[in-house]
């Protein structure tokens, strides 16, 4: 094995975007940590570069390795930043997808249509997270709407609105629009809506594809929503976001979905699966994040690529904490197209006193187990939690549900049983 070969490097990037608090909460008192998360909230109109990721190093030799140069990804512009630098074995990489370039291309993006909705479909770009609901500009229709015209180079355009009503006081107010290039290759749509009923149950939510006139298809879904527990009477609000591309001139694109879900007991939970593909080689990703509130957390991710030829790399860590005592462990591995397989494991344990056990070994021969005095660092709390979410949330919040007449009352489903109590102090 090569020297580039025998030297394992992943690079997350993770970028904060300033986030400012409202409804006089105030994020309590931080622990320092070695791995830290933090979500981007921006997704930006106006040909957004996608990015697609593609191993590089010695052991693929074809022509997707010129085709790299041209894919790679910005490490100031990535989400996350996880340094981990081990070794041996290949690196991934992140690259910038070939075709963004087309979507210029791609009937007229941003620009006014006369007294038509303007489009505001751009393909969405990987490693964005979650936005904020300011990010989307969300503005429902007061009235029933159904229009459509055509503008002045042929394109034409559609808007409707309009409200649905339920049981229990369930309603939905919704807006779609749409539009299509004039020989109807290329077309964007887009759905916003708002739901809410009498059991304080309150949704947020836009839907968004498109395709231009190479293929290249897209779709988004952004979702936020608030609910409170029936036993409890515990508030609860969680944001998803899913996102895809696909190329038409080649086999490349990719999907990632996110969540992030919260209580107003500062328990958090966060994490991220991804996928994605470039002709022959193709990668995965997943990471999660599991803070309970009390200072006991979890971490972990989970990556790992291939090649139609067989060869196979990944890498892998946890960390788990509670008190100031804990653990980390981890494994990178490699397997080649005709089987062989290198690997290496690693673990940490923390005892809180200022030792820490450190161990590991490999499939060639390496071993280790010493202890050593170190300090242990690690966030027991999530950077962005209960009271950010709240300050970041004032549209959802202030969703306003129908009337509801006197005497009447929401119909709360408590289950069959109410939920186990953990019986960790």
């Amino acid at each position: 094995m090569s020297t580039t070969d025998r030297g394992f490097a992943t690079l997350f990037e993770f970028n904060l975007s300033k986030l400012y608090l409202s409804h006089g909460l105030a994020p309590r008192k931080k622990q320092r940590m070695c791995f830290r998360l933090t979500m981007l909230s921006r997704i930006s109109c106006c040909y957004p570069d996608p990015v697609v990721p593609i191993r590089r190093g010695n052991g693929s030799a074809n022509s997707n390795e010129k085709k790299g140069e041209n894919w790679r990804l910005d490490s100031k512009n990535s989400l996350h930043r996880v340094r981990v630098l081990v070794s041996p074995a290949m690196s991934f990489a992140s690259a910038q997808s070939r075709f963004s370039s087309k979507q210029q291309k791609f009937y007229p993006q941003c620009t006014p249509r006369n007294s038509g909705p303007q489009s505001r479909d751009t393909r969405p770009t990987r490693d964005t997270g979650i936005a904020n609901e300011e990010d989307w500009g969300i503005s429902l229709l007061n009235e029933n709407v159904n229009e459509s015209g055509t503008n002045e180079d042929g394109s034409t355009w559609y808007r409707q609105s309009g409200e649905d009503l339920g049981e229990n006081g369930y309603l939905r107010r919704w807006t779609m629009m749409g539009g299509k290039s004039h020989d109807g290759s290329s077309e964007w749509m887009e759905t916003w809506w708002e739901t809410s009923d009498w059991s304080g149950y309150k949704e947020l939510g836009v839907e968004k594809s498109g395709r231009n006139a190479e293929g290249d298809s897209w779709w988004e879904t952004w979702q936020e929503l608030l609910h409170q527990d029936e036993w409890s009477n515990l508030a609860h609000i969680e944001k998803s976001a899913q996102k895809q591309a696909k190329s038409g001139s080649e086999n490349a694109g990719w999907h990632e979905k996110w969540w992030e879900k919260y209580d107003a007991k500062g328990w958090t939970e966060k994490g991220a699966h991804k996928y994605g593909r470039l002709n022959e080689q193709s990668w995965w990703e997943k990471w999660g994040e599991h803070y309970d509130g009390r200072g006991s957390v979890l971490k972990w991710t989970d990556k790992w690529a291939k090649t139609e030829v067989g060869t196979r790399w990944g890498d892998k860590w946890e960390e788990k904490f509670f008190a100031g005592v804990g653990s980390r462990q981890g494994e990178t591995w490699h397997v080649s197209a005709s089987g062989d397989r290198w690997s290496r494991t690693w673990g940490e344990e923390h005892f809180g006193n200022g030792k820490v056990h450190k161990y590991g070994k490999s499939t060639t021969g390496e071993s280790w187990d010493l202890i050593v005095h170190e300090e242990t660092y690690y966030e027991a709390e999530p950077h962005y939690g209960w009271a950010d979410v709240v300050g970041d949330s004032s549209q959802l919040l202030t969703i306003q549900p129908r009337p509801r007449p006197p005497g009447v009352f929401p119909n709360l489903d408590f289950g069959s049983s109410p939920p186990q109590l953990d019986d960790q102090t």
